[in-house]
């Protein structure tokens, strides 16, 4: 995936906890989450590269 660069939309919803929780609806499986909005992004970019290795 070096040098290749891929575009998915990311939705992030702030939960009761007020946790903010990011998913990929075109990567099944693939969410995290965060204490902020810049930690869920940061999180989520690091659990796609995850997902789309498995």
């Amino acid at each position: 995936m070096e040098g290749k660069s891929l575009n998915y939309t990311v939705l992030i919803a702030q939960d009761e906890d007020g946790v903010y929780v990011a998913k990929v609806p075109d990567i099944p499986g693939c969410y995290t989450q965060g204490k902020t909005v810049e930690q869920a992004m940061e999180r989520i970019r690091e659990a796609i590269q995850v997902c789309l290795e498995a």
